[in-house]
């Protein structure tokens, strides 16, 4: 079976682009992956977008064809929602369309447009992730759910909230380089620490801004990147996905994200790798406690252990196992519709030698995605490498 190649990638700069539209979003992006990737737009069979709240935030709904539009393709175009793992999931369904043989080309994408809502708006939008029923009408939200599973996880495994903060300094320093983050500014553990409470234990610097932005990357099947000398060294070797109880109180476990953990099982098994074998990460962080859940889940750190891999340095750039080069979702931001290939884009520049990082983590061959959803009630794991 042949893999997938990534061939082209683009991503506008993250943060408030209240005055822009979705669409003018995405033609900033979906246009310069395809110039970085070689194809002829004429080659595109088809696009895959992944949004959220287009319908709360732009009255918007039926967003994919008016996406291709923007780009000026003339391709069946198909929406992907999966709360924050939207286009995740977008990119997962592209990698089996062309492993089948069903494509050859397809662009792959999201965007999201969320300050011109407004904080109170923003996060109402984002609510509707969370069971309604039984979590969004007893005031449940999203900073709310997480300080529950990082209690979870402060009881079950130990920690404490200077661990928390040693994940936003070093995410704070990734994002320093990278020109298209929202968040570039340094912040110290006491800066933090010192910051507004937001939902104890996690405070204003535990969380992710709200924010615009849009991606996409063009994946080509390997025959039609070896036909047409496209520079295709990264591939999409492994992708998963797995799922879980939508609401906390149906879980088993909140110090434990199941859905991530199954996710990655089958992108590992589907790559033929394991997570010992895992050079850099770009994860779901849209908390601290998320990133720490988020690397568990992935393998690269037994439950328990994940909490003190800032702290000791393992997850910054020069440490064992970088972890969110870009800045991730706490300094890069989450336009939530793009953040699945975001990463991806992240993690292709890395790997191609692109990155500000990439000489600190020179010879990095394999990289993982991990894109969640909600209080990841969906998650998809994907895995890059690079090929000879």
């Amino acid at each position: 079976m042949s893999h997938p190649r990534v061939t082209g990638v683009g991503v506008t700069p993250f943060g408030e682009h209240s005055e822009r539209t979705g669409r003018d979003l995405f033609a900033e992006a979906g246009l310069a992956a395809l110039d970085d990737s070689g194809v002829d737009p004429d080659d595109v069979e088809a696009l895959f977008y992944g949004n959220f709240m287009g319908e709360l935030a732009e009255h918007q709904g039926h967003q994919a064809p008016l996406m291709a539009e923007a780009v000026g393709l003339d391709v069946p175009a198909t929406r992907y929602e999966a709360a924050c793992a939207s286009s995740g999931a977008a990119v997962r369904e592209a990698v089996r369309h062309l492993r089948s043989g069903e494509a050859d080309v397809i662009l792959v994408g999201g965007s999201e447009r969320m300050t011109n809502i407004g904080t109170a708006g923003a996060t109402d939008a984002l609510s509707i992730a969370a069971d309604d029923l039984y979590e969004i009408r007893a005031g449940m939200t999203f900073p709310g759910a997480y300080a529950l599973m990082a209690r979870a996880y402060f009881r079950e495994f130990g920690g404490s909230r200077e661990d928390l903060a040693a994940i936003a300094v070093k995410n704070h320093d990734h994002a320093l380089p990278n020109e298209y983050a929202q968040l570039r500014k340094e912040i110290t553990v006491e800066d933090a620490l010192g910051a507004p409470m937001v939902a104890d234990p996690l405070g204003l610097y535990d969380a992710c801004p709200i924010t615009d932005g849009a991606s996409a990357v063009v994946l080509t099947s390997a025959e039609y990147a070896a036909e047409h000398d496209l520079d295709a060294s990264v591939a999409i070797t492994g992708t998963g996905q797995g799922g879980d109880n939508l609401a906390l109180h149906d879980r088993e476990n909140l110090a434990r994200s199941p859905a991530a953990e199954k996710a990655a099982d089958e992108a590992y098994a589907d790559a033929g790798v394991g997570p010992d074998e895992v050079d850099i990460a770009e994860v779901h962080d849209c908390f601290t406690i998320a990133e720490v859940l988020a690397i568990e889940s992935l393998g690269l750190y037994e439950p328990g252990d994940g909490i003190a891999a800032a702290r000791d340095g393992k997850t910054h750039a020069t440490g064992e196992t970088p972890v969110n080069l870009s800045g991730g979702l706490k300094a890069k931001g989450h336009p939530v519709g793009a953040t699945g290939v975001a990463q991806i884009v992240s993690l292709t520049k890395v790997l191609r030698g692109e990155s500000p990082w990439s000489d600190d983590v020179g010879g990095a061959s394999v990289g993982v995605a991990h894109n969640a959803g909600g209080t990841v009630a969906s998650a998809t794991v994907h895995v890059l490498e690079v090929q000879p």
